[in-house]
């Protein structure tokens, strides 16, 4: 990198014509100080670590050659959405020979508007090419506004607009091309030192993503994980080293900042031999280092591997779901239909061929057909689920296993107190047997059963269930009465 700080004539024209952009050596003698500059050509390493919240720290190491003394640096190529007051800048080859004493953060990029702006109440060359004369024709006018539209002062008219090539007779001060820090320093260590700056940006997200297939029994299932890295920071992070942090970190709303630019699908792939990524617990959350470099386009979402894990043990459940309502009140026109909701769980478990803190996602399902080809039959979300925990997955509502409600009779014993009876038909038209378990949630914990036909759990306080079996092409009835007090 050039260390020298120094002058040199050079021409320079800027040409805008239709909002397009472009440069041409045919104008002024203009000198101009190249001050020192820090780009990607200057990096040695990279390290992103992103956080499912929509953020990403950056550790951004660079070999960069200082003059002693005190100086000014650009810290090129950073994200657009940088959050400078995060930056943070050390040294470290040379620790205690680098200060900062000021940071600027330059994010007014150019653009053709924001060039003519600069140039209002200034005198612009305008070039016409004349067909007929075969010549150019070269205005002098005074840009008066740049206001939808431009207004010219050409000798002593006022031209509303005028055709032809804007051309400026240089880049006006304080408009760069992309994002800059921008550094007065102080650096006693005259040998070449690697720098790291630190720094979180926005608009760098993940999350991941699960294909679950069902076997032909529905009492196991393959898991595959992926994640999925979304990169609209601005910036690309080449062959950088990737950590990935699951949990829920808590952010400050800073409504004052205005820094910066602020801004599915599923690979069913075969995965990779062996696990890609290294998890390990940190302070509580979990982080997922990956166990190679990876390249980070700007405006790219990546998926890598994550997990693959055969013949997880499962079960597939039935479930009818109440309401408190049922309870307390006379139904006198009664919906006897109930959908009968469809549940796959496993636990997350070592003897259960997993045993990784998942993170939270999306897990979708999928089993053969008849004719071996994966179909998709369901989705759901799963939370952070750590290891031995359970993940339970809302499939669907079952075809050919029907339920229907009835209330048989209702009394109101007292104020607070209410008795109820109900009749719970099940019909399984399937080709096997199934059990139904009838999930009744009750208003308040003063409530018993007064009778029943089936045996009943009382699962916790405020929750009743029953679990029916119902063999195949039959339909059994659960007859029972309830006392319930508000």
């Amino acid at each position: 990198m050039d260390q020298k700080r120094f002058f040199s004539p050079f021409v320079l024209s800027i040409f805008l014509f239709a909002g397009n952009l472009a440069f041409a050596q045919d104008s002024f003698q203009i000198p101009t100080t190249n001050p020192l500059q820090s780009t990607l050509d200057d990096q040695s390493a990279v390290e992103v670590t992103v956080y499912n919240s929509n953020l990403g720290l950056v550790k951004d190491t660079r070999r960069i050659s200082l003059p002693t003394g005190e100086g000014e640096l650009r810290f090129m190529d950073v994200a657009e959405a940088i959050m400078p007051v995060t930056v943070h800048v050390k040294s470290l080859t040379a620790p205690t020979a680098l200060t900062v004493l000021e940071q600027n953060y330059e994010y007014d990029l150019m653009n053709a508007d924001k060039l003519l702006d600069k140039y209002v109440g200034k005198k612009i060359k305008l070039i016409d090419y004349n067909y007929y004369q075969d010549r150019k024709e070269i205005v002098d006018a005074v840009l008066l506004s740049n206001n939808q539209g431009q207004i010219y002062k050409i000798g002593d008219e006022i031209y509303l607009g005028h055709p032809g090539y804007r051309i400026l007779p240089e880049i006006p001060e304080n408009l760069i091309s992309k994002p800059t820090l921008m550094w007065i320093f102080n650096n006693s260590e005259s040998k070449p030192q690697q720098i790291e700056v630190s720094y979180l940006t926005n608009n760098i997200n993940w999350k991941a993503d699960y294909v679950v297939v069902l076997d032909k029994d529905d009492k196991s299932v393959d898991v595959s994980g992926w994640v999925s890295i979304d990169n609209k920071s601005g910036v690309t992070y080449k062959e950088a080293k990737l950590k990935l942090v699951a949990g829920d970190v808590n952010r400050v709303q800073d409504r004052g900042y205005s820094g910066g630019i602020y801004q599915e699908s599923m690979i069913m792939a075969k995965m990779a031999p062996s696990p890609q990524f290294e998890e390990k617990a940190f302070f509580e959350y979990h982080i997922y280092d990956l166990q190679r470099k990876t390249t980070i386009k700007d405006k790219q979402t990546k998926q890598i591997s994550l997990l693959e894990a055969s013949a997880v043990s499962a079960q597939k459940e039935f479930l009818v779901y109440g309401q408190q309502s049922y309870f307390t009140q006379l139904y006198r026109e009664q919906n006897p239909k109930q959908p009968v909701n469809v549940y796959v769980k496993f636990k997350n478990a070592k003897d259960n061929q997993l045993g990784m803190p998942l993170p939270a996602g999306i897990m979708r399902l999928y089993k053969k057909d008849d004719a071996g080809a994966l179909q998709f039959i369901g989705e759901d979300r799963i939370e952070h689920t750590p290891k031995d925990e359970e993940v339970k997955l809302k499939i669907g509502e079952a075809f050919d296993v029907v339920a229907e409600r009835v209330q048989k009779d209702f009394q109101q014993i007292t104020t607070r107190m209410y008795e109820s009876e109900w009749e719970i038909t099940l019909k399984n038209h399937k080709s096997e047997d199934v059990t139904v378990g009838l999930v009744e949630p009750i208003y308040g914990a003063n409530w018993e059963v007064v009778s029943s036909s089936h045996p009943s759990t009382k699962t916790d306080a405020f929750t009743l269930r029953f679990d029916i079996s119902v063999p195949k092409d039959q339909e059994v009835k659960l007859i029972y009465r309830i006392r319930v007090g508000i």
